[in-house]
């Protein structure tokens, strides 16, 4: 009995232990989150503001000359994938790896340091991805594209949906589309649409990315709020159990105890 009784000592000590590291994890993870969508908005509102530069320029015929809209037989494709640095975020990093299983045969540049201990070198910190590390990236990607080293660029990342709610999602980059449906607009390029577009595109490879990298860096906290709040939950109920049986141990040996020594006086 004794020994079940400090079995369950121990237990309730190393399971309290967890809860402690739960909680002050999920309170990191809520600190880094008004940071985290601050920053998805921003690079999110910058993407779209330079790529509906591009879909106005890809409806113009002057621009389907540029190199960056040549469809080819796809024989080698790249595709960028964006994981974590850590891991506790639940189902966050499993997700877009799962993903990028779809893939095999691709490429792979991985931002983050899960992916890139996954794929090989690459940018180790998605947290601390900077908008200079993306325009390197996209000149390196945009050269390489132009030169013919690939025929198809992709990039996987995390759509943020709610706190509770992210999906890995992939979106195509290169080469570039005709935009549908595009409205008319009374827009005057100089010196030419094609020479625009040729410079303006990789501002918007840089622009994709950036909103990418820091779109999952919201879902990756997101993610560790979450799955820290539900690990301190469960933990909770486990010490909540582990002390009713300990309590009970406890009384029982005292009952046991009592017993015996009622019965030793031979009353």
């Amino acid at each position: 009995m004794a020994a079940d009784i400090k079995s369950l000592r121990n237990r309730i000590k190393s399971v309290d232990s967890t809860l402690h590291l739960t909680k002050a994890m999920g309170l990191v993870a809520s600190s880094k989150i008004r940071r985290a969508t601050e920053g998805m908005n921003k690079s999110k509102a910058f993407s779209k503001a330079i790529s509906d530069i591009i879909n106005v320029l890809t409806t113009s015929s002057e621009c389907a000359k540029s190199p960056y809209m040549q469809k080819k037989e796809v024989k080698k494709t790249k595709i960028i994938i964006i994981a974590g640095d850590r891991g506790l975020a639940g189902g966050y990093n499993a997700n877009v790896f799962r993903l990028a299983k779809e893939y095999d045969g691709c490429e792979f540049i991985p931002i983050g340091k899960r992916a890139c201990d996954r794929f090989g070198e690459g940018f180790v910190s998605a947290e601390y991805f900077m908008a200079k590390d993306a325009i390197e990236l996209s000149n390196k990607l945009c050269d390489e594209f132009v030169n013919g080293d690939f025929d198809k660029l992709g990039i996987i990342s995390t759509k943020y949906i709610s706190m509770m709610s992210q999906e890995p999602v992939i979106n195509w980059i290169l080469p570039l589309e005709k935009a549908d449906n595009q409205k008319s607009v009374s827009m005057v390029f100089e010196p030419d649409e094609i020479t625009i577009l040729n410079y303006a595109v990789r501002e918007y490879v840089a622009g994709v990315i950036s909103a990418c990298v820091r779109e999952s860096f919201a879902s990756e906290v997101a993610a560790r709020r979450c799955a820290m709040d539900s690990a301190g939950k469960n933990a909770q109920e486990m010490i909540d159990d582990l002390q009713l049986s300990y309590n009970r141990a406890r009384q029982d040996a005292i009952t046991q105890e009592l017993t015996e020594i009622v019965a030793g006086s031979g009353v």
